[in-house]
């Protein structure tokens, strides 16, 4: 039986504490676990290297906001350049359409047949001033002008005006046949053809009678080339109906209906300037050729006392 254990007592009770307390002081902190490689034999030789990784991790943390804060200035710097950019096409282009828009108002403020007259007015003049100064100096107008052109210039120039007399002199209406001739005489002096576009499609047309055998190339002896028609399909008659068979390009539809609009146009002008003559370029307010004709009486005598209450009425602010 083992022997019985011994109380102690108060007095060694606590100086076995106090003896305990210093040893338990004396043992190391406990060190908190820090992930990375697994401590070796040599443990209490590289615990200290744990606070070393912990500063560099700090420092790095300490320096990484300054790229991101070198990054954000030169973005905004971009912004800003492109932003001032576009503000400066932005005015560029303001400017640019601010004088524009002057030259326009301009253009329209000036009216173009009173440029035209004041431009003949200085042309007659100046030809006015050197006839004088030549007939004063005893010299011959006529020939002093011809110096300035070739003899073929100048046959040009007479031909053009005995052309332009005889217009002039056979512009009274005679018959609708002698309208159309001047129209159809007008039209032709207006187009342009296109005579290498023309060339081509006369080949093309004559290469493919000549394979399809209705088409004979004979040489002379001269060497020309003449087609001759067998079967007389290929040249056109009064009995010929291939002409239908043509399709006009988009070129000649365009110009046709350019043509048109514009003898449209001619027609509404002239038939706007009659009305005017006749006095029916405003409102119509009459019901016969005699009500039409009192009216216009009417208006010579009080259109100046009722403008006021006319232009009233036409404001609508007349009660």
């Amino acid at each position: 039986m083992p022997p019985a254990k011994k109380r102690k007592t108060g007095k060694r009770a606590n100086a076995s504490a106090s003896a305990q307390t210093p040893t338990e002081a004396s043992q190391p902190a406990e060190v908190p676990e820090v992930s990375g490689p697994a401590p070796t034999e040599d443990g209490d030789a590289d615990m200290p290297e744990a606070p070393a990784d912990t500063n560099s991790a700090a420092k790095e943390s300490s320096k990484s906001p300054k790229p991101a804060a070198a990054d954000t200035s030169a973005k905004a710097e971009d912004r800003l350049a492109r932003f001032r950019a576009l503000q400066a096409r932005a005015k560029k282009s303001s400017d640019q359409n601010l004088a524009e828009a002057t030259k326009e108002s301009q253009r329209l403020a000036t009216d173009p047949s009173a440029l035209t007259a004041l431009n003949r007015k200085r042309d007659v003049a100046q030809h006015k001033l050197l006839k004088a100064e030549t007939e004063e100096a005893g010299d011959d107008f006529e020939r002093k002008r011809a110096w300035d052109w070739t003899a073929e210039e100048s046959e040009r120039w007479d031909k053009r005006l005995k052309k332009r007399a005889a217009a002039r002199d056979n512009n009274a209406f005679k018959d609708y046949r002698v309208e159309g001739n001047k129209v159809y005489k007008r039209q032709l002096r207006d187009m342009a053809p296109d005579m290498d576009k023309y060339e081509k499609d006369k080949m093309a047309a004559i290469e493919k009678a000549a394979a399809s055998g209705g088409l004979d190339i004979v040489e002379t002896e001269d060497g020309e080339l003449i087609a001759v028609d067998k079967d007389g399909s290929f040249y056109s008659t009064a009995d010929s109906t291939s002409f239908v068979e043509h399709k006009a390009d988009k070129g000649a539809v365009d110009r046709l209906v350019a043509e048109m609009k514009k003898a449209e146009d001619a027609r509404m002008r002239k038939r706007r300037e009659r009305m005017a003559q006749n006095g029916d370029d405003g409102d119509v307010t009459y019901i016969n050729e005699k009500n039409k004709q009192f009216n216009q009486k009417l208006n010579r005598f009080y259109n100046k006392y009722t403008a006021e209450i006319r232009d009233s009425f036409e404001r609508g602010t007349m009660i």
